[in-house]
């Protein structure tokens, strides 16, 4: 594998020459912006900030993702706003914080949609500038207007159509939670008449085997014991919920990521004439990671390895269409995961033991679920060939501004009360400014504020520790304040020794919680 050099960013300066990653000599710069370009969210699942070679670490090697950062902005302190799925792609498509609601948690196959048809969301606002927009790939934001209700057989009544994209091909929740077929425009794709779809998170069906009861059936992954994902069986894995039908419209794991990159792929062909928006939430590298049998072995650390290179191949197809095209130097690129990395996160993989040297979490404490920064701190390149400069920026970022970033470059004027938590930062995001956000707040069931250099994450009674996943969550009955700079693993609690620096960041959490 290709060996990169780890930078040491903390300490210099706001914005620095990429020197790591980069594997294409850059293009000439342009000075203007052009106007409407397309813009394409990559959003990764479960991919930690060390997860990317172009981040720096030696173990992996993802040369699509590392072009794309030699063209664009790396930034090393960019933060999902959740450190769970649900609650963090609600929170980037409404640009409002997910903990100012009680029903934005990790949502069943079967729950209605998270995001109310009152909320103005990112898809709406590019439809608002002219754009054709799209969702494709993972969406785990539920369906329907209520819960259990939905139509699988035909038409399901509230869903992406109804809050802004004009097509899309989706997985309903994850690849581990039944419904396991697509839905494309809101009907179940290549549906089979002869075995109609029933779907159940309490019941079990009669006849249908479960992973618990039939491990001579899971031929394909076995679930860890006590994670749950012991149910429904669909093609050699046992699921979360139960779910009977479904014949020819099942999906095989091994050919998700094939499939939804085609789809995207063919959404930037046929919408080469006119400026569009692409949401493309991958599976990789959530569990049950199932990668294509080309990447079997590849990574040398099994398949959450081997996920991540597919993963790199879903970047590589979908920048080559934008080329095909000819839109490479009209289109913004996003990278980035929605939330950080887990090990075992419910199947018998081997990632814990073939591991080895693989730092998926980087530098940073805990991981998925965690209100240390691993939890959130999460990889982020955005890249607009012939306009971005290769530059690694430290400057502070949250997915909550991309909505209102992306609608000061299309100059729409957001209704009143619309993504309310968002703020502008374009020139931050295309690297035209080192100053980024004042403060980041990180939600994962306790709340905490960093202003780039102090930490503060409230007290909380909850679990310390997730034994399951084997991650620390971050909990604690005392305040926590820990300076990043200084200690980027979060080891040392200074809260006694700077009362002035917790009392100034404790205030801003709460100013926060009564803003609205």
């Amino acid at each position: 594998m290709l060996q990169k050099t780890y930078l040491k960013l903390l300490g210099l300066s706001s914005l620095s020459l990429l020197t790591a990653g980069c594997t294409e000599k850059s293009k000439e710069i342009n000075s203007e912006l052009p106007k409407k370009p397309n813009v394409i969210i990559i959003l990764a699942d479960d991919i930690g900030y060390g997860d990317l070679s172009c981040n720096g670490e030696p173990t992996i090697n993802t040369p699509n993702v590392d072009n794309l950062a030699s063209q664009g902005v790396r930034f090393t302190d960019a933060h999902a706003v959740a450190a769970t799925s649900t609650p963090s792609r609600y929170s980037m498509l409404t640009g409002n914080y997910n903990w100012r609601r009680t029903d934005t948690h990790i949502a069943a196959g079967d729950a209605k949609m998270i995001i109310e048809p009152h909320e103005y969301t990112m898809a709406q606002m590019f439809q608002q500038a002219g754009y054709t927009t799209a969702a494709i790939g993972k969406w785990h934001l539920g369906l329907g207007k209520e819960k259990g209700q939905q139509d699988w057989n035909g038409k399901i009544d509230y869903g992406p159509r109804e809050i802004g994209f004009d097509y899309s091909y989706i997985m309903a929740a994850t690849g581990d939670r039944v419904p396991c077929v697509y839905i494309e425009n809101q009907r179940v794709a290549n549906y089979d008449p002869e075995h109609p779809i029933e779907v159940s998170y309490t019941t079990p069906f009669p006849g249908e085997p479960l992973g618990k009861d039939h491990p001579e059936l899971l031929t394909v992954q076995k679930p860890s014991p006590n994670h749950g994902h012991d149910q429904a069986i669909v093609n050699g894995v046992s699921r979360i919920g139960y779910m009977k039908g479904g014949g020819k419209a099942l999906w095989l794991d091994e050919n998700i990521a094939d499939s939804i990159t085609a789809h995207a792929v063919s959404f930037i062909k046929e919408s080469k004439d006119k400026p569009f928006f692409l949401y493309f939430g991958t599976n990789d590298i959530h569990v049950p990671r199932v990668p294509h049998p080309r990447f079997k072995g590849k990574s040398g650390m099994g398949p959450r390895g081997d996920a991540i290179l597919e993963f790199d191949w879903s970047v590589g197809q979908v920048v080559q269409a934008v080329k095909d095209i000819g839109a490479e130097e009209n289109t913004i690129i996003i990278i980035t995961s929605d939330n950080g990395p887990v090990l075992d996160d419910g199947y018998i993989d081997q990632a814990v033991e073939l591991l080895g040297d693989h730092r998926p979490w980087a530098d940073f404490r805990g991981g998925k679920y965690s209100s240390f920064e691993a939890g959130t701190r999460i990889p982020l390149i955005i890249a607009l060939p012939g306009y971005t400069k290769p530059i690694v920026s430290d400057a502070p970022v949250s997915q909550i501004d991309f909505f209102a970033s992306f609608a000061k470059l299309t100059g729409v004027n957001l209704p009143e009360g619309a993504a309310k938590d968002s703020k502008n930062q374009i020139e931050v995001l295309l690297g035209n400014s080192t100053l980024g956000r004042d403060y980041v707040i990180e939600s994962a069931g306790t709340l905490s504020v960093s202003d780039g250099e102090w930490k503060y994450i409230e007290p909380s009674n909850g679990s310390r520790y997730n034994r399951l996943t084997d991650i620390e969550l971050g909990n604690d009955t005392l305040p926590q304040l820990y300076n990043l700079k200084d200690d980027i693993g979060e080891k040392n609690n200074l809260y006694l020794d700077n009362p002035e620096k917790l009392e100034e960041l404790k205030n801003i959490l709460e100013a926060e919680k009564n803003k609205f």
